[in-house]
C-alpha cells in the first residue's frame, strides 16, 4: 500500500490553477456519475474567477506528495456557511482527503462561531450522499432549478 503525506492549506492565489484543474476532473465526473447535462458554473468557473474566490472567501487546497489533488470552499452569509467547489482528483478518492477538507471547514466554521452550513449535491449521487450524511448533514429540501434533483443538505454547529 502507498504511503501518503498530505497537507491542507489556504488557497493562494498562485494555486488558481491547480484548483481549476481539480474541480475540472471532479465535476466532469459528478456529471458523468449522475447524468447531468449542459454546463456547471464549477465547470465554467474562470482563472480571474478562481482568483477573486481565493482573494474574497475561504478556499483550501490538499497537497498529497507535493501533488495538488483537492479543494473545498465556503462563503460567510450571515450566521451561515455556504459550502461550495468541493472536489478530489480521481486517483486519490477514499485514501482521507475529502475527509480532511471537511475536517478543516467544521473546524473553521466552528471558531468563527457559525450555527449552519448547507451545501448542495445531486440527490442521486448515493456516494456523495452518503459520505455527506456520514458528515453530519442532512437533507433539508430538494430542488430542480438547474434541471436535476439537487439536494441541499444543511449541518447544524
Amino acid at each position: 500500500m502507498p504511503v501518503y503525506s498530505y497537507t491542507v492549506r489556504k488557497a493562494k492565489t498562485g494555486d488558481a490553477v491547480a484548483i481549476i484543474n481539480i474541480l475540472q476532473e471532479a465535476f466532469t465526473k459528478y456529471m458523468e456519475d449522475t447524468g447531468v447535462t449542459g454546463s456547471m458554473e464549477a465547470l465554467d468557473e474562470t482563472m480571474e474567477e478562481t482568483v477573486v474566490a481565493i482573494e474574497s472567501s475561504e478556499v483550501f487546497i490538499a497537497y498529497v506528495n507535493e501533488v495538488p489533488v483537492g479543494t473545498i470552499r465556503f462563503e460567510t452569509e450571515g450566521s451561515t456557511a455556504h459550502i461550495s467547489r468541493f472536489g478530489v482528483r480521481l486517483d486519490y478518492h477514499n485514501i482521507g482527503i475529502g475527509k480532511s477538507l471537511m475536517n478543516l471547514i467544521d473546524a473553521e466554521i466552528s471558531e468563527l462561531g457559525l450555527k449552519k452550513a448547507y451545501l448542495y449535491s445531486a440527490s442521486a449521487y448515493t456516494d456523495l450522499i452518503r459520505f455527506y450524511y456520514g458528515r453530519g448533514f442532512y437533507i433539508e429540501s430538494t430542488t430542480t432549478d438547474r434541471g436535476y434533483v439537487r439536494a441541499k443538505l444543511v449541518k447544524n454547529y
